[in-house]
């Protein structure tokens, strides 16, 4: 029976080498762990600088608005007729909810103005200007 495998043959094929596996779990970890803060903040702009408290609500939506005057709704980039019809439907669907307004500290004030007005419009009372802390 010289054809036939031996026993060490078919051991050696039965274990799973696990190194390669943990190999990519860790570069998978490290990949996560890098890009989060850039998801996090994904329309790059100067914020004001100023001393505020932290807020933390997570039912909270963003309207973010650039150095070109873009107006973006959770990192999306919308026009103002659909950002009022969004908040019409947001402030409806929770009436305690709260819309934190990142802009940009070198754009017109008169769009900041326009997007506090559609929200005040919305009838949406809880309202946050994001800002960056102040250095020390």
């Amino acid at each position: 029976m010289a054809n036939s495998p031996s026993n060490t043959t078919l051991r050696q094929i039965s274990e799973i080498n696990m190194t390669p596996l943990m190999d990519l779990t860790f570069i998978l970890l490290i990949t996560f762990i890098i890009t989060f803060p850039l998801i996090e903040q994904g329309i790059p702009m100067d914020l004001p600088r100023a001393d505020a408290e932290a807020l933390d609500d997570e039912r909270a939506r963003t309207i973010s608005v650039d150095k070109e005057g873009t107006v973006f709704l959770d990192d999306i980039a919308i026009s103002m007729e659909a950002l009022a019809r969004d908040m019409q439907i947001f402030a409806s669907a929770d009436p305690n909810a709260t819309v934190m307004v990142r802009a940009d500290e070198g754009i017109a004030y008169g769009r900041v103005v326009e997007v506090l007005k559609i929200l005040t419009d919305a009838n949406i009372a809880r309202m946050a200007l994001v800002t960056s802390p102040e250095q020390q």
